[in-house]
């Protein structure tokens, strides 16, 4: 999760004038963005996450990480609230598409920074449902693509899951059916209430049962889920987590195709494709990457063993980050030399 304190190092800003979204609406947009190594000759693009900022979005480029020999560029998907937003732009729409974000994306890295394709595109969870629709919308553009804990669809059960934090926010008293911001009050209780909803989905119960949590500093479950969840998305502005979140219910790249067939759409993608999901993820199970691989031409399936769900694909344990970030450099080509620190017994 994003800590409340914002850090905004690094983020540069590109206008779109004009662009059109998927449902006909035509507005000028901003999206932010950060680079690392821009002298590279080769671009990797990494888009955010739900709940993710830029500054917060592993970019595995520190030293000796895979991503080093890359430029690597780091962009807030549409909606996140650094990138246009409901939360900075009155007439942005109610809703909102990967196709959008993918496009707005391609705007970028073509029409400002020049880029002619790319090496590859990582992401974690809505980042690598992105990924997808990257495979898909632009297959000349794209070599590698790897979803971590993500899909090429949001299943049912996923879809479900979100239901709830929807629900806690939207219903809460401070939400007003939407009048608090004619009021100019914010729900905090909603927001509050909403994080509290989606926490234990994020992680597994042999997680919480191994009080995983107090490795990361927190002296029990309660202090956990007030300090790290409810203080989190009370930072959030309750549109953009609303609009994200419809936006991943509805993610299926069948879309990107005139017959609305996700498994074709896997059979048509070029691109070589990583996907890792993690072995105890509730909602992006590791069971519907298999399938996915199973109709990829090119596709290698790396599961993370991890009793830390969901969120192993986000950075915050160090052992699965040094995994992910060694079958990335592999799966890319990065010289060995450029990971050794990295190896694991996982990999033996």
């Amino acid at each position: 999760m994003s800590p409340p304190s914002y850090d905004g190092t690094g983020i540069e800003f590109c206008t779109i004038p004009s662009f059109k979204f998927l449902s006909g609406l035509s507005i000028d947009i901003r999206v932010a963005y950060r680079c690392f190594n821009p002298s590279a000759q080769k671009t990797v693009c990494i888009p955010t996450c739900y709940g993710g900022r830029i500054n917060t979005t592993l970019s595995f480029t520190a030293e000796d990480q895979a991503l080093r020999p890359y430029r690597v560029v780091v962009v807030a998907m549409l909606g996140n609230g650094e990138s246009s937003s409901p939360s900075n732009d009155p007439n942005f729409p109610k809703d909102l598409d990967y196709h959008d974000c993918v496009n707005s994306q391609y705007e970028l890295l073509t029409k400002h920074l020049g880029i002619e394709d790319l090496e590859a595109v990582i992401g974690f969870s809505m980042g690598g449902q992105q990924a997808y629709y990257w495979a898909c919308m632009y297959p000349k553009f794209v070599k590698y693509a790897v979803p971590i804990c993500s899909s090429a669809k949001t299943s049912l059960h996923n879809y479900a899951f979100l239901e709830g934090p929807k629900a806690a926010l939207m219903n809460s008293i401070d939400y007003e059916d939407g009048a608090y911001r004619a009021k100019g009050t914010r729900p905090s209780r909603g927001l509050r209430a909403f994080g509290r909803t989606y926490c234990a989905w994020a992680m597994s119960a042999p997680w919480f049962r191994e009080r995983q949590y107090e490795r990361l500093g927190f002296s029990n479950v309660e202090n956990f889920i007030t300090r790290n969840w409810e203080d989190a998305f009370e930072a959030w502005d309750p549109e953009d987590l609303l609009i994200l979140a419809r936006m991943w219910q509805a993610g299926d790249i069948g879309k990107t195709r005139g017959d609305g067939d996700y498994l074709k759409a896997l059979e048509s993608i070029e691109a070589k494709v990583l996907v890792m999901p993690s072995r105890t993820d509730t909602y992006f199970p590791p069971e519907d990457s298999e399938t996915e691989v199973q109709h990829l031409k090119q596709g290698e399936l790396a599961i993370i063993e991890t009793v830390w769900g969901h969120m192993a694909g986000g950075g915050l344990n160090e052992d699965d980050t040094h995994w992910m970030n060694d079958k990335i450099a592999r799966f890319v080509g990065t010289q060995p030399s450029l990971v050794g620190k990295f190896k694991d017994s996982k990999l033996e």
